[in-house]
């Protein structure tokens, strides 16, 4: 079935500058995705987090094409220039590892190298579950791959996201998390000026706001029955069972998911590890260890 592009809408100038790549709109189930896409080659798919965009990888997409793969960037529902529903509850880990898997079919049905930041690695793991062979390699970057460990507290930016009200009133008034990025940073400097502009652009408007705090809701802490954790199992269970090359590349200081490192590597025993001294954008502050990691990965996988 032929894939259904449409135009992806213009951007102002600024940003147009910083993405100097083919993007469209893909329609998957009902929904225009927005998907940027750089190189000719073997895929890799980079998944961004909350509240990011495609934006956050592009100083890592540009050695890829430019060493011969192709490095496909989509925006998840909610976030970037992809549509945004306005009904939270559109916001589970099922919903977006079944529209991403979709995509994937539609646009990289063959073997591809996962490349995984923030909730882009459950929903990126979880959305291979039903595709085995696809997975040629993986990269992950300051994620999770499985729910938390019982007993977990959670970070103190989830456990504001769970308080009514006042979440509600910083989330969608606001303009958090996205309006703070640089706080997460060893360097605050690394997003700042037209980078952090670049970060609040997509969710300039109020009505555009759902997906942060849904998205910073789906993640489960002191409940053992949320609606995420049969997800994270899923995705857990991909980890676990990927025997080819796999890699992981962390930035210590992220004072978000910095201390996930230690579960993460106990999922992928057999992926290398870099730490690098960066915050919970290593994209930002570290780009080069990050394409080191994939182009080493890819040529391990033999797509490169």
């Amino acid at each position: 079935m032929p894939v259904a592009r449409h135009p992806a809408p213009p951007l102002p100038p600024f940003l147009a500058r910083a993405l100097p790549f083919e993007r469209s709109l893909v329609e998957v189930q009902g929904l225009r995705l927005h998907v940027m896409e750089a190189g000719r080659g073997p895929t890799a798919v980079l998944l961004h987090g909350n509240p990011t965009w495609g934006f956050l990888w592009r100083r890592v997409a540009a050695p890829l094409a430019a060493s011969g793969l192709r490095a496909v960037m989509p925006d998840l529902p909610g976030l970037g220039l992809s549509d945004k529903p306005r009904d939270p509850r559109f916001h589970t880990l099922e919903n977006h590892a079944r529209i991403l898997g979709a995509l994937l079919d539609a646009i990289a049905p063959g073997p591809l190298l996962l490349v995984l930041h923030d909730w882009g690695g459950p929903i990126g793991l979880a959305a291979l579950a039903d595709r085995p062979g696809r997975l040629a390699g993986l990269v992950v970057t300051n994620t999770r791959v499985g729910p938390p460990r019982p007993g977990s507290r959670g970070s103190r930016f989830h456990r504001f996201a769970n308080l009514p009200l006042v979440s509600e009133v910083a989330f969608r008034l606001l303009g958090f998390p996205q309006n703070a990025l640089a706080a997460a940073q060893a360097d605050r400097r690394s997003i700042a000026g037209d980078v952090a502009r670049a970060y609040r652009w997509p969710l300039r408007r109020i009505a555009d706001r759902v997906a942060p705090l849904a998205l910073a809701r789906m993640v489960p802490f002191r409940n053992p029955a949320h609606p995420s954790v049969a997800g994270l199992e899923r995705s857990l269970a991909v980890a676990r069972g990927f025997a080819g090359p796999a890699a992981i590349v962390w930035g210590e200081r992220d004072p978000i998911l910095g201390r996930a490192l230690r579960s993460v590597a106990e999922a992928l025993p057999r992926a290398t590890v870099t730490r690098v001294a960066a915050g919970h954008y290593p994209q930002e502050e570290t780009p080069a260890p990050i394409a080191a990691a994939v182009l080493e990965t890819a040529r391990r996988a033999r797509l490169a």
